[in-house]
């Protein structure tokens, strides 16, 4: 690379944190504010780089004239054109301002929930359970493996940081993020947490590494009434089990496995003391006595701190409101929530794209050029770490290697190793929470009757029949929740009652009093199963798996080896009457945590 920021005397040789030093102090102060935001930005194929998106400016002026570096990706290309385009972006930022190069980042691209601001259902690449079932499985070697298959399929991309893992304990059964943690056990999740960044990032942080941003803390799993904190009524977390400490353990893992960043979540503590100090009620990111005090000076963490996205401007994306998440500081202004995020302890702010707002502050004397010379220095050091400034092109994307995600003549070509992986895993991961004698596995012969499964999915022994034909049926359903459409992203959370409505289960019982239903639910969440557990001939659950390989679980071909990652509790009085902080707390479940029906209750 050329160019004044990145002069060729700085030696790769140089200590990292002396070169990341020296190439802020040759910045200019808008280039190092331009790096202090992480918006989201929508890319096509071909690029149009000077086209504005839903979400505000055109790329060329988010990386020309604003000097930003890091883009979250939203909407991509089909993945087999994703390299080039993003390769037309990284030549655009090489050859201007800073001449950094940018870091493209992304929620989770390898399962089944579509939601734009928290995951992606797998297009082009291996389709793996979501992380909740990997907790169902329990398996270190599989999370790490399934961590190397993202750091392969990412590095061909172009993509080199990660917005996950998340690692928020299940603690709330109503809360609509689950599917994406590892469950609701703190020791369990810890373990995990660190398999996965090892497969993610390496032994350490390097040019062969994914950066890591671990999420959200200081875990956003109990919140009030399961609500989200991604919109107004769900802003309070709250710890009546007085159980805070729990949800830190997997964090403490990830820092002690070298997380690049960490992300806080939008939550605000409501009535927490800690260490015989009241906590300020504000979202987490604004919260000085979380971010540096319990952050980075108590658990000694020293990377990169994102925001949450979207935490200082009020927004409209696609026609739906979407306010800023800026829970227990509403009344400030825009600038002022700024000053205060970066008084907090924040590095970047997630969702933002107006350097104009921090260099407001600079001249008003509010904020110390010191201060974000520390932000800009760690994200540089960042870039430095990942090998993005020793490369000739100066993207550090190398090709891959040996069984890893390609790029083919027509662009990125998924492994059909890791395809073969991600099946089994969502066959394995399944569980078998109840059973007759004799039901499973289902036999190769049978004249079967299939609800929400394709019939294409059946072995070549089955004749897929109307019911008045079958002997068997077998049945899909999703763990219920309430829709939602009044904010951008709420129709794709799944929150509210986990009570099924009366005609699925009128439904399902008219069919079990003609055969033996083999029962599907799909958990994303825990589901109310009680008005079913009784009637069907068996009762599975799936964390994110396709038809094929539900059937694959359910005729034994893969063996179904999950556990409960979460309980399952007997109703809805019982979960309203449980403490959101508290893991598996809810009166006698219908099952606990770590049931199998094929082998008893082994985590508590």
């Amino acid at each position: 690379m050329t160019g004044t920021t990145l002069s060729p005397a700085i030696s790769s040789s140089t200590d990292i944190d002396v070169r990341a030093r020296t190439i802020v102090e040759r910045m200019t102060v808008a280039e190092r504010v331009g790096l202090l935001f992480h918006p989201m930005i929508f890319v096509g194929s071909p690029v149009e780089v000077d086209q504005p998106s839903p979400l505000g400016p055109s790329l060329r002026e988010l990386i020309v004239e604003r000097g930003i570096r890091y883009f979250c990706l939203g909407a991509i290309p089909p993945v087999a054109h994703v390299r080039e385009a993003l390769d037309d972006l990284q030549a655009l930022a090489r050859s201007t301002g800073s001449r950094l190069p940018i870091v493209f980042s992304t929620d989770p691209r390898h399962s089944f929930v579509q939601n734009d601001g928290a995951s992606h259902r797998a297009d082009g690449v291996s389709q793996w359970p979501e992380p909740i079932g990997l907790g169902a499985i329990g398996d270190e070697d599989l999370v790490r493996r399934f961590g190397e298959v993202v750091r392969a399929d990412y590095r061909a991309l172009g993509i080199r940081m990660a917005l996950h893992p998340q690692i928020d304990l299940a603690t709330e059964p109503r809360w609509a993020r689950q599917a994406q943690s590892f469950g609701a056990d703190p020791e369990h999740s810890a373990r995990l947490v660190r398999a996965y960044l090892e497969g993610l990032q390496g032994a350490h942080l390097g040019p062969e590494s994914i950066a890591a941003t671990t999420k959200h803390f200081p875990g956003g799993g109990p919140q009030k009434d399961g609500e989200d904190p991604h919109f107004v009524y769900g802003r309070e977390q709250v710890y009546p089990g007085g159980r805070f400490e729990d949800h830190l353990v997997p964090f403490r893992a990830a820092i002690e496995a070298g997380t690049a960043a960490i992300m806080p979540y939008y939550g605000m503590p409501v009535g927490l003391d800690l260490h015989g100090e009241r906590i300020e009620e504000v979202g987490f990111a604004f919260n000085r006595q979380l971010i540096t005090g319990l952050l980075r000076e108590r658990l000694g963490f020293d990377g990169v701190v994102l925001s949450d996205f979207g935490l200082v401007t009020d927004a409209t994306v696609f026609g739906k409101p979407f306010p800023a998440r800026a829970w227990g500081v509403e009344h400030l202004s825009p600038i002022e929530r700024v000053r205060r995020l970066f008084d907090a302890g924040v590095d970047q702010l997630g969702g933002e794209n107006d350097p104009a707002l921090v260099l407001e502050l600079i001249d008003r004397g509010e904020i110390d050029t010191a201060r974000v010379d520390a932000s800009a220095t760690r994200l540089v050091r960042l870039q430095l770490q990942l090998g993005l400034l020793d490369e000739p092109d100066g993207d550090g994307r190398a090709k891959a290697e040996g069984d890893a995600a390609a790029g083919g003549a027509d662009g990125f070509v998924a492994s059909p190793e890791h395809i073969a992986l991600g099946i089994r895993a969502q066959s394995q991961a399944m569980t078998v929470l109840a059973e007759r004698e004799g039901i499973l596995p289902l036999g190769p012969e049978l004249r079967v009757h299939l609800r929400d499964l394709a019939p294409a999915a059946a072995p070549a022994g089955w004749q897929v029949v109307a019911p008045e034909d079958a002997e068997i049926a077998v049945v899909r359903v999703g763990a219920p929740f309430e829709p939602r459409d009044t904010y951008f992203l709420e129709s794709s959370m799944e929150q509210g009652s986990l009570a099924f409505d009366t005609t699925v289960v009128d439904g399902i019982r008219a069919l079990a009093e003609r055969m033996p239903v083999v029962l599907v639910v799909t958990l994303s969440r825990p589901a109310i199963l009680t008005p079913l557990a009784d009637t069907v001939a068996a009762l599975v659950g799936d964390f994110g798996a396709g038809d094929a390989a539900v059937i694959a679980a359910l005729t034994g071909e893969v063996e179904p080896v999950g556990r409960l990652p979460f309980e399952l509790p007997r109703s809805m009085d019982a979960v309203r009457c449980s403490s959101p902080d508290v893991p598996s707390d809810t009166e006698d479940p219908l099952f606990p945590i770590g049931w199998s029906a094929r082998g008893g209750s082994v985590r508590s």
